[in-house]
């Protein structure tokens, strides 16, 4: 299928040939840089849904106001829907909260906009830092991954994800100035872990949006690979227009499009976490058994993934209703089956939390003008 007015870009979803191995116990990883922009959320949905596909038990906790991974999940997260606030609070516990995804064994919990008030109500609290300890405690047995999603801040919500983690994974984008908030961030973790959390390190670093045609880009990836040393992951996501889309459709790029650059990046991404838990001399034989051979990934092998096409136009139009792969799979329901004006038509029912205004949705039609959304 191309591209077109009648023929948008078919998002597809990964399905999974085999599973990755099960941590002893449950890894629970913060995913925090205090940079805006460069990738803590996508590598938390991506990340997410990669383990979860290959047979995984993983609990996403969206720690951001802007509740951009909620999007990225396709779960809704309007004002006063039950959230990480209400775990932060103590009106609710995370089991309440959590919601189930289409992924199989994929839980999160969102976030809302009632969370930036969250720091000046935990002021006067006790043990206001821990808050998301004690709540996170109390579903370890259930998850073998539980990702924090943080804001872009090192304030109370950070704290709090930072106390309750015991890993951190930092994703840096290569440009210069991402690298300057990385010492900041370093000094941070290291005060959590002298007075808070002494089970906290920075396991992992993720190098995101990686540009091939720069200098620049080769020069931070050595740079960091110089300070932090073996954390650093040797996959690298590039920048890939199918990774910036998929939020668009309340889908990981993985879910969107499996054979796109970016989803293979992340696909190797999260192997490499998932390996990285086993001791050093059974992670040889654990690539082998995926069929992954000096990066490379077999055909047919457990770590390889597989398209499945979109429905037609007239099935993504039903407002409410379903989105089905040809094999019967729900792919997509409610917000994630509408997320954007586009492909929608202007009558075709409610466009969803993210959708055009409707002058802008009368104006693009049936989505055949792409250009400013593309």
């Amino acid at each position: 299928m191309t591209d077109g007015p009648d023929h948008p870009r078919p998002p597809t979803v990964a399905v999974s040939r085999g599973t990755w191995p099960r941590p002893t116990a449950a890894r629970l990883i913060a995913i925090a840089n205090q940079k805006g922009g460069v990738g803590k959320t996508t590598t938390t949905v991506n990340i997410a849904v990669a383990l979860a596909q290959h047979g995984l038990r993983v609990l996403a906790i969206d720690l951001d106001p802007q509740g951009n991974a909620s999007t990225g999940f396709g779960v809704e997260h309007r004002s006063g829907t039950p959230s990480s606030y209400d775990a932060l609070i103590g009106t609710r516990t995370l089991r309440d909260v959590a919601v189930m995804t289409s992924t199989t064994g994929l839980q999160v919990v969102p976030a809302t906009v009632d969370l930036a008030g969250a720091e000046i109500e935990l002021v006067s609290v006790v043990a206001r830092e821990s808050r998301l300890k004690r709540a996170v405690a109390t579903v370890l047995a259930d998850h073998d991954y539980i990702l924090i999603d943080c804001p872009p801040s090192l304030g109370l919500l950070t704290v709090n994800a930072l106390v309750a983690a015991r890993e951190v994974l930092l994703p840096i984008q290569c440009e210069y100035y991402a690298l300057e908030g990385v010492g900041q961030l370093t000094r941070n973790v290291e005060l959590v872990r002298t007075h808070l959390n002494p089970e906290l390190t920075i396991s992992t670093v993720v190098m995101t949006m990686y540009d091939a045609r720069t200098r620049l880009a080769d020069a931070v990836i050595r740079d960091v690979r110089e300070h932090l040393g073996s954390a650093v992951l040797d996959t690298v996501i590039p920048r890939n227009v199918r990774v910036s889309e998929a939020p668009g459709y309340g889908q990981s790029v993985l879910e969107y499009d499996p054979a796109s650059r970016g989803a293979q990046a992340y696909l190797s991404v999260a192997r490499e976490l998932a390996v990285r838990a086993l001791p050093p001399d059974e992670r040889a034989a654990e690539l082998q058994r995926l069929g992954v051979v000096d990066g490379d990934i077999a055909p047919g092998s457990a770590a390889q993934v597989v398209p499945v096409p979109w429905p037609p136009r007239e099935q993504r139009e039903a407002a409410g209703a379903p989105v089905t792969a040809p094999d019967g799979s729900v792919l997509a329901t409610g917000v994630a089956a509408r997320t954007l004006g586009w492909p929608l038509r202007a009558g075709g029912g409610p466009s969803g939390h993210l959708g055009w205004p409707a002058e802008v949705a009368s104006r693009r039609g049936d989505g055949s003008d792409r250009s400013a959304g593309a």
